[in-house]
């Protein structure tokens, strides 16, 4: 029997990376290692928001695949707020709102489940405090998951809570600044394979719950 599979459509913190990249990787690339009952697609490409994803062709690339009973799970907000790049720029409340629904109308049109996930958190550390990003943007996508009633994922206070438990110097080994002392928001392969372990307990607990359109 054929394995129902899991479609991923995000960004550079989800993108599967090449061995010329190590040690930096995204999340997407070690979500097969603790969800063994699907197969993972992952579409996952750096510097791609909401919009430039739909733009570009690629949500149209996975639905021209995805079908019934396979999930799609949407991670999009880190570039859709960079303001000072309007080709990828999206209004929280208004733009970013309506290009999620065009996600979730997408698969359930073809009998898949759409799965929403908050932005992942950066390493932003302030006086012995880890700081949430794209709050607004975290808010818009849980509000796009009420409206729509869907499965929602809050990634961002997951990560965010599970670097507070283990403190910076721990947490800093998760990013690529630990690296190149600058980027605070791409990960390591540790990094990356503590989020997928995130997401796939949360996978674990509600895929089963889903209700099959």
């Amino acid at each position: 029997m054929n394995k129902s599979r899991i479609y991923l459509a995000s960004d550079s913190t989800c993108q599967t990376y090449t061995k010329a990249d190590y040690p930096q990787a995204g999340w997407g690339q070690f979500l097969p290692l603790y969800i063994t009952d699907f197969n993972i697609e992952n579409h996952a490409i750096g510097g791609r928001s909401s919009k430039t994803f739909i733009e570009e062709g690629r949500l149209a690339q996975i639905l021209e695949e995805i079908s019934e009973n396979d999930y799609l799970i949407i991670q999009m907000g880190h570039n859709d707020s960079t303001k000072e790049r309007p080709a990828r720029y999206t209004e929280p409340y208004n733009d970013y709102k309506k290009y999620l629904k065009q996600y979730i109308q997408g698969a359930q049109e073809k009998l898949a489940i759409p799965i929403l996930v908050t932005p992942v958190t950066r390493l932003h550390y302030v006086n012995g405090e880890f700081l949430k990003d794209f709050g607004d943007y975290c808010n818009a996508i849980k509000e796009v998951a009420e409206e729509e009633d869907v499965l929602l994922i809050d990634l961002m206070t997951l990560s965010n809570r599970h670097l507070q438990s283990i403190g910076y110097d721990k947490a800093k080994e998760y990013y690529m600044c630990a690296i190149n002392g600058e980027d605070c928001t791409h990960f390591t392969t540790k990094g990356a394979d503590q989020m997928a372990k995130l997401i796939a307990l949360q996978l674990h607990a509600n895929l089963s719950r889903c209700n099959r359109p």
